[in-house]
């Protein structure tokens, strides 16, 4: 399994450095992952290292209302505009999780609209914090993200209080069926979890261990 080109090699810390972000990219290019993904701020930096997505086939994504979700949807959609016009292939925004949590489903998708509406030709993955869900309630944001026209639907921010598990997995995977992708992220540390996360239907992975889960695999 080659398993890099699953992976988004994630550096989302408050306190990252430009040194870091560089050092990021250049693990990217040296293990061919799928993506890096990163705070808006550092979006031109990683075009910088890595270029377009054409020549390093290697994706810029940037995190929108990261990592709480409680912005504006006016808020979320310029964030998402900066981002897309500084250089990001792909934008993993999260949810309004209170307003789900309160019932106000048009809300949610007005949110997740609003950002789909700038968006152009990046990849929106909509990320639902499941570990602050019920399941009905990640079945309903699920479903909601599918119908605002979302790419993918993702797990986690990896902020919370807890990350991707393997029911969340299957069970996003359930409702959204074969034509929509499912991001895991969140906790996955070893070469095991993440094969397991793929088996059980995602197809991106969101690791800071990126490195760590590559290397590992050579060995399996």
């Amino acid at each position: 399994m080659n398993i890099a080109k699953y992976l988004d090699h994630t550096l989302l810390k408050p306190d990252a450095t430009r040194d870091q972000i560089v050092k990021l990219c250049k693990e990217a290019r040296q293990y061919n992952f799928a993506a890096v993904c990163v705070n808006p701020i550092w979006v031109e930096e990683c075009v910088s290292q890595l270029g377009s997505l054409k020549n390093s086939n290697i994706a810029i994504c940037a995190v929108i209302g990261f990592p709480f979700g409680a912005n504006l949807p006016v808020t979320k959609a310029l964030e998402a505009y900066n981002a897309f016009t500084n250089g990001a292939d792909e934008l993993d925004m999260v949810i309004n999780i209170g307003k789900l949590k309160t019932g106000c489903t048009f809300d949610v998708e007005c949110d997740i609209k609003a950002v789909f509406n700038v968006k152009h030709k990046a990849v929106l993955k909509v990320i639902i914090e499941t570990c602050l869900l019920t399941d009905e309630e990640k079945i309903l944001a699920c479903k909601i993200a599918k119908n605002a026209g979302a790419d993918f639907v993702k797990t986690s921010t990896g902020f919370s209080t807890g990350g991707a598990t393997i029911a969340d997995v299957v069970l996003m995977r359930k409702t959204v069926g074969p034509e929509m992708g499912v991001k895991a992220s969140g906790g996955i540390k070893d070469f095991a979890t993440a094969k397991a996360m793929i088996k059980a239907g995602a197809n991106r992975l969101g690791c800071s261990a990126s490195v760590v889960i590559v290397e590992s695999s050579k060995n399996k």
